[in-house]
């Protein structure tokens, strides 16, 4: 059986890592990748898309004309979005509104007008700011971690289910997916679409554009390995904020198995994280990145927040292994090592980029 998939923001990291992976497992499926190449460093990919076979569609998802160059699809995944949680604070919201909320909708269009499953990658930033600060926690010598017993559903110290309280601001970003989810939902219920709704936390990996807020894995990394400086912003200055992480083909694999198994997964909204194994807080990831790249730079202390900074996150995937058996298969270490690698055969192309 072939099948014709469309990956919208195709070019980007998660979108290109998702097209290249699929392609290279399923020779005879059509894999299309359609970006409008926004993202700094994501025009690196078209090269390596078109090399593997994959169809290259340089357009803008919130364009419904743009989309409109298909002749059947099977498959949607929407990987498009503007990731920053501070998009549309100290700046204009609607830019972030139009791609990240209706963009979806033209993307949920365009599938139901060719009967094709949709599965969308939302993220962890859905859950309320105020709800996840307030949690019980403790602080470690290298990090924060939260209790086992809270006064909230949903939370525990190994990390946030999908029955967490969406109540309360999560900021603009968060919303925008949010509102994009129970949009799903209703396409899900009153057209009778196959969707699946995965809640990412960080995702890392070669190929990730890390940037100041977005990305902070290779951020960190590549700040050493350039030998640039960074900061510890906020929670006191001391970098004991704590995120759990996900290798980028460990969503692969996933995703892999949703198309294949879409029946298990049609109507499910799904924690997607590292979880607590795979964590880290920012003097982990130092230490760490000093030890693989050999280099120590000058990190400065900063103790306000910024808007919308959160103390911990992890992702507890208890309910998506319940149902599946899926886990991630790719530690810390594996992921800090294999985008060292990467740098360091890139470095020439990435230091306008990351340097």
């Amino acid at each position: 059986m072939t099948k014709q998939i469309l990956i919208s923001g195709g070019a980007g990291f998660v979108g290109s890592t998702l097209c290249l992976g699929l392609k290279k497992k399923y020779p005879a499926y059509t894999v299309s990748a359609f970006d409008n190449l926004s993202r700094k460093g994501s025009e690196l990919n078209v090269p390596r898309l078109k090399e593997a076979g994959i169809r290259f569609i340089l357009g803008d998802i919130c364009k419904p004309e743009d989309l409109n160059v298909f002749e059947h699809l099977d498959l949607l995944i929407d990987a498009s979005a503007d990731p920053s949680v501070l998009s549309g604070i100290n700046s204009p919201v609607m830019p972030l509104i139009n791609t990240n909320l209706f963009g979806t909708v033209n993307c949920l269009e365009l599938a139901d007008k060719h009967k094709a499953d949709f599965i969308f990658l939302s993220t962890s930033r859905i859950y309320p700011i105020k709800n996840l600060e307030v949690a019980a926690f403790d602080e470690l010598e290298t990090r924060f971690v939260w209790k086992d017993e809270q006064a909230m559903l949903g939370i525990s110290s190994k990390g946030i289910t999908e029955n967490f309280s969406i109540e309360g601001s999560r900021s603009f970003y968060g919303s925008t997916k949010l509102a994009s989810e129970l949009l799903i939902t209703e396409y899900n219920a009153l057209k009778g679409m196959k969707t699946v709704i995965n809640r990412c936390g960080v995702i890392s990996g070669p190929w990730q554009m890390g940037k100041i807020d977005q990305g902070v894995l290779v951020l960190w990394l590549a700040r050493h390995f350039f030998k640039g400086e960074l900061n510890y912003i906020g929670y006191g200055g001391a970098g004991k904020q704590m995120r759990d992480v996900l290798h980028a083909d460990d969503l692969l694999d996933l995703i892999d198995e949703q198309i294949h198994h879409v029946d298990l997964y049609n109507g499910q909204t799904l924690n997607v994280g590292g979880g607590l194994d795979i964590s880290f807080s920012l003097q982990e990831l130092t230490k760490l990145c000093e030890e693989i790249t050999g280099n120590k730079i000058n990190i400065h202390s900063v103790k306000a927040n910024r808007a919308a900074d959160i103390r911990i996150y992890v992702s507890d995937y208890s309910k998506l292994m319940k149902l599946s058996g899926w886990k991630p298969k790719r530690n810390l270490k594996t992921i800090v090592a294999e985008t060292f690698d990467w740098m360091k055969t890139n470095e020439k192309n990435l230091k306008g980029i990351l340097g």
